[in-house]
Parts: C-alpha cells; sequence; structure tokens
C-alpha cells in the first residue's frame, strides 16, 4: 500500500490500495446506498420476510466481469437464471439483479459455514466457466458483530468494493478492512461524518488497525476537530512510534497550530524514517525556508523534487529562496519551471517577473507576468510593488533610449 492524499499540496497521509497490484475500483457497490436505496431496501425487505433456519445466513454481491460479459449475458440470460434459481433452492435463499453484470444473493440452511463458503467457491467457478469471464464476489455473514440481518446486506456491498480493489476475479469476506475502504469512499465524497461512524465501526472489529486509526484523526483533522485528531494519532503512535504517516500527521497539526519548530522536530523524525516520502520532504522544506534556514530547506526541496518532478510548488519555493539569496538567474530557472506546470501560480509569475527585474532583462516578459499575478491575486501588495518596479525600470530605459536619440 502506497501513501495517497486527497489534496494537492500540504494535507494529511491516509494510505490508499493504489499500488501496482492494487487499484480502487471505478464504481463503487456501496455508492448504491446513497444513489439508489430503493433497490437494496427491497432485497432486504424480501430477507426479512422469509424464515431463516437456524438464525443464520451468508450474503453475497457478484459481479461478471462486463468488459467481457455483458454480450454473452444478454444471450444466456435464462443460463443465469437457471444458476440462481437451482443454488440454493427457493425454500434456502433469495437473489436479485443489481445491474446487467452484478447480482445479490442469500441463503441459509447449511451444514456449517466452511461448507456454505465452499458453495458459494464452486457458484463463482460454475459462472465464470458458464460465461467465459471472471466473477467478484463479496461475502458477509450473520451474525456478525452487532450488525442486523439487513446491515448484513450492506456489508456485502462493502465486502464486494474490497475485492474489486484486487481485480474482477477476487473473492472477500468482510471484515475492517472492507469497513475501512468503505469510510475512505465516503471521505472521498466529502461526507466525514459518516465516514467518521464507519471508522470508529471498524475499530470495534479491529481495535488496533493503524490504518483505521490515522484515517480517524485524518477525518477530525479535515473537519478542523484538531484535539480529537491529535488524540487518534497519539494513539496510533503508541501502536508503531514509527509509522510515518502518522508523524507526520501529529507535524503537520503543529504547523496548522503555529508551532513550526514542534512541526520540524516531527518531520525530521518522519525524515530519518524514510527519506522518500513527497509531502514529508516538501513541508520540511517549506517549514525550513520559512525560518530562514534556506541551506536546510533547500537540501529538502531538492528530494522533494526529485520524488515528484510535477509538483510545481516546489519549484516556486525554491525559487523563492534564490531571490531572498540574491540569485535571480538560479530564481528565473525555477520559477520557469513553476509557472510551467501552473500557468496559475500567481507568487510564481510575480517572482519570476522579479527574477527579470533584478537581472535588467526580458522586462516586457516582466511586464506581462507581473500583470498576471496580479490579476490572479488583485490584493497582494507585493505584487503591486513590483509591477510599478517593472513598469518605472521600463520607462527610465525608454527615457534613456530618447536621450541618446535626441544627443545623436
Amino acid at each position: 500500500m502506497t501513501v495517497k492524499f486527497s489534496s494537492k499540496e500540504i494535507h494529511f497521509l491516509k494510505k490508499d490500495s493504489d499500488n501496482f497490484k492494487i487499484k480502487p475500483p471505478e464504481t463503487y457497490f456501496s455508492d448504491l446506498l446513497l444513489t439508489k436505496k430503493n433497490r437494496i431496501k427491497a432485497f432486504q425487505k424480501k430477507l426479512s420476510e422469509v424464515t431463516i433456519s437456524w438464525n443464520n445466513f451468508l450474503c453475497a454481491v457478484l459481479e461478471l466481469n462486463s468488459d467481457r460479459s455483458e454480450s454473452i449475458i444478454k444471450n444466456k440470460k435464462e443460463t443465469l437464471e437457471t444458476f440462481f434459481n437451482s443454488f440454493p433452492d427457493h425454500k434456502k435463499g433469495i437473489w436479485k439483479c443489481l445491474s446487467k453484470t452484478s447480482f445479490i444473493m442469500a441463503f441459509w440452511g447449511y451444514e456449517s459455514e466452511k461448507k456454505a463458503a465452499n458453495r458459494l467457491v464452486s457458484l463463482k467457478e460454475k459462472l465464470s466457466t458458464a460465461f467465459r469471464t471472471e466473477v467478484l464476489m463479496g461475502v458477509a455473514k450473520f451474525p456478525c458483530h452487532d450488525f442486523s440481518k439487513p446491515q448484513t446486506v450492506v456489508n456485502a456491498l462493502k465486502a464486494a468494493d474490497h475485492a474489486a480493489f484486487f481485480g474482477p476475479d477476487t473473492l472477500i469476506h468482510f471484515d475492517a478492512v472492507s469497513l475501512n475502504i468503505s469510510a475512505d469512499r465516503l471521505y472521498q465524497l466529502n461526507k466525514y461524518n459518516m465516514a467518521i461512524k464507519e471508522y470508529k465501526k471498524g475499530l470495534e472489529i479491529d481495535p488496533n488497525n493503524i490504518n483505521l486509526i490515522n484515517s480517524l484523526g485524518v477525518c477530525f483533522g479535515v473537519m478542523g476537530k484538531l484535539d480529537n485528531a491529535k488524540l487518534e494519532f497519539e494513539k496510533a503512535l503508541k501502536i508503531n512510534p514509527n509509522e510515518v504517516m502518522v508523524i507526520y500527521n501529529t507535524g503537520l497539526l503543529y504547523q496548522i497550530n503555529g508551532n513550526p519548530y514542534q512541526a520540524i522536530q516531527c518531520l525530521h523524525k518522519a525524515h530519518d524514517i524514510d527519506d522518500c516520502v513527497f509531502e514529508v520532504e516538501f513541508l520540511l522544506g517549506k517549514l525550513l525556508f520559512k525560518i530562514q534556514q534556506f541551506d536546510r530547506a533547500m537540501a529538502h526541496l531538492e528530494a522533494a523534487s526529485r520524488i515528484n518532478p510535477e509538483s510545481g510548488l516546489v519549484f516556486r519555493i525554491k525559487g523563492e529562496i534564490y531571490l531572498a539569496e540574491n540569485q535571480p538567474e538560479k530564481a528565473g530557472i525555477e520559477f520557469n519551471k513553476a509557472v510551467k506546470l501552473n500557468p496559475l501560480d500567481a507568487v510564481a509569475l510575480s517572482g519570476y517577473a522579479k527574477s527579470m527585474l533584478l537581472q535588467n532583462k526580458n522586462l516586457n516578459i516582466a511586464l506581462s507576468l507581473a500583470k498576471k499575478s496580479i490579476a490572479i491575486q488583485p490584493a497582494n501588495s507585493l505584487f503591486k510593488d513590483r509591477l510599478k518596479a517593472i513598469m518605472k525600470k521600463i520607462e527610465d530605459h525608454a527615457s534613456q533610449e530618447e536621450k541618446i536619440k535626441s544627443a545623436s
């Protein structure tokens, strides 16, 4: 699992499954709970109306790989219905279509949970053979923890989302990670209160899951509940004092609360553990720049630019350091890179214009850049002062040229 972030630059760290083996699905089954509730409620109602032997059952969500199977399914609809109607028989199970290629089912009356799970594996294999495609499956059982029968249906949807991270031929049983994925999805949709409930439910199942604890802290953080966030990060660090993302998040809290030196201390610890995390190197460089420790800042910004050469902010801050050190030529090179990556970076545009002014060259280009920076941030007094200085320099040049012409 690799570190992934929800915003562009300085932000909390969360772990997401997006490495070369694991990637998020394009669509989530759990989104049906937000967009098509009636479809799920109909199945829940149907399930509540049947008598379930021994008060236990398995619920499964299946999806046939639509890239390969949609035309086949259309031609073999009767075959599909036969599969579900025969597994299990009508007295021991129910099923319903969720879409052209996805289905939900529940069955009961099995001798043991192990045998029931094996029956699902067998069904998955038979469907895959019949329709010549991969079959994804998410499974949830009842009873489980304190989940109700209707919630078990929801858990099967979340297990299917969990399975989708590992590819279209995966079978996953619902667990705390399924809740982590569900909560992350709600977090992506900016439904933070719902995400918090989901993270907390996951922690009831797996209290020491550091990803769940950290994610809960992050959720509190983006909501501005910094004290709550700090408590969660402290819990995570007690479990693993060397978890880089949690150390970083703690440092970010210090930075947000106006304690840059404590933030830098945390970030140095994170750097010492892993010096290949872009966010750690970038924020450390930025904070060191703010307290005018330019040499130390530049070392971390150089590292950040190697890790992520597409970050315009890194080059902008490097340009600002070179300006502060009165090295306008080097500053111009860095600002040029920043503007290419983000043409609307007002600070980089103004800094680039300033570097040209200090070199006394390309003043008309500098004038254009300075005007663009003010168009983006019209109230910035520094940008206005730079524009005035450039205009004056251009006027002085024009005046000098006029005098030379007159003298000749």
